[in-house]
């Protein structure tokens, strides 16, 4: 039970700090060594390995954060995430956690919309205290990808 509470605590605070624009904070969820990947459920069941977004290691995301902050440019937005309850998994062998979500995506102007659907699919490391996010597989239920992905979802 612990466990689970440990990984539900990671995911409020995960989706807490994208909405908040806590970017830096979200990325020391992840472990040194983490892999974050966007891609479509249509990509994933056909096996295609190019993602949208694939980051391997913390550095790759703080990378990311950096230039979302230095460089680019893009009309000013936030998100707001709605979680299921986390389930467990058995994919090769391997526990993962896939929790769904909906992310609304909202503007200065107060236009408000869905912005993305999808699922999780979590591996975590183990803790005695905390844990953290070994991967991350970002799975958009759509393949209509608006050119917007600037903040991790």
């Amino acid at each position: 039970m612990q466990r689970d509470r440990q990984v539900q605590d990671l995911l409020v605070r995960s989706a807490s700090y994208l909405d908040e624009d806590q970017l830096e904070q979200w990325v020391e969820l992840f472990e040194e060594d983490a892999v974050y990947r966007v891609t479509t459920a249509e990509s994933l069941r056909k096996g295609y390995p190019v993602s949208i977004i694939h980051c391997e290691g913390r550095h790759m995301l703080e990378d990311r954060i950096a230039a979302l902050r230095n460089a680019n440019i893009y009309e000013p937005h936030t998100y707001c995430h709605v979680l299921s309850l986390p389930q467990r998994k058995q994919t090769d062998g391997e526990e993962v956690i896939e929790t769904r979500f909906i992310v609304t995506r909202i503007f200065e102007d107060g236009r408000t919309d869905v912005f993305a659907t999808g699922k999780y699919i979590d591996r975590y490391t183990d803790g005695d205290e905390d844990c953290r996010i070994k991967s991350r597989i970002v799975v958009l239920d759509s393949r209509a990808i608006d050119v917007l992905l600037v903040i991790p979802l």
